[in-house]
């Protein structure tokens, strides 16, 4: 698993970022989104953006944001991609990419096969794409919720372009979901953490020796 890249979202402190570095992922991810614990303002994102090193690729997750709030936060802070989490269109996700002229990963909640379909049409328009597990019903946060989905959907399925598994995924699970799905990206958020935002910087590093 040698060639297998992490991405620890939902970053909040320079211990954070140092954490990070010290395990060897390959992307850090900042989440704009109120709702959720891990939520930063942007000049903290600035600061940890500008601690990042060169290589470690910088992600700002959104959340059905507009152009408004997106300029804001690319003017803000040097990223590298944006991962779009939301509810939007493919038509969105070619408009913000042709826009910024940044990489984009579009999140897709999956519960059953029925939503597979959803990964072939925006991989046409994005990137990448996040494979997550569908949050609940009524559910404030559409990713970070430490749910899993059964992953053998995944299964001998490609699409057309780089995609990364998420939803659930922990130090201790990771191996094998990487094993069952072949995934070649995977990315966590509370699977690191002591409590809701707060980072784990033992679990970071259990996690990406595992996943590699």
């Amino acid at each position: 698993m040698a060639d297998v890249r992490v991405k620890i979202c939902g970053l909040r402190s320079a211990a954070d970022m140092a954490a990070v570095v010290a395990a060897g992922a390959g992307y850090a991810g900042f989440v704009f989104f109120p709702k959720s614990p891990r939520n930063l303002t942007l000049e903290q994102a600035r600061l940890l953006a500008f601690a990042a090193p060169p290589g470690l690729a910088k992600v700002a997750l959104t959340v059905g944001a507009d152009d408004a709030t997106l300029d804001a936060i690319i003017d803000a802070v040097p990223l590298d991609m944006l991962q779009l989490h939301g509810q939007e269109t493919p038509e969105r996700v070619a408009e913000i990419r042709e826009r910024y002229g940044l990489p984009v990963m579009k999140a897709i909640g999956v519960a059953d096969e029925g939503d597979l379909a959803m990964l072939t049409e925006y991989s046409l328009v994005a990137d990448q794409i996040l494979i997550d597990a569908k949050p609940p019903k009524g559910a404030d946060l559409p990713g970070g919720n430490g749910l899993s989905f059964d992953w053998r959907l995944l299964v001998g399925r490609k699409w057309l372009r780089p995609w990364m598994l998420a939803g659930g995924l922990t130090p201790e699970n990771v191996a094998e979901a990487i094993r069952l799905t072949g995934a070649r990206q995977v990315d966590v958020s509370s699977g690191v953490e002591s409590a809701p935002g707060l980072k784990d910087a033992a679990k970071m590093e259990k996690f990406v020796r595992a996943a590699t």
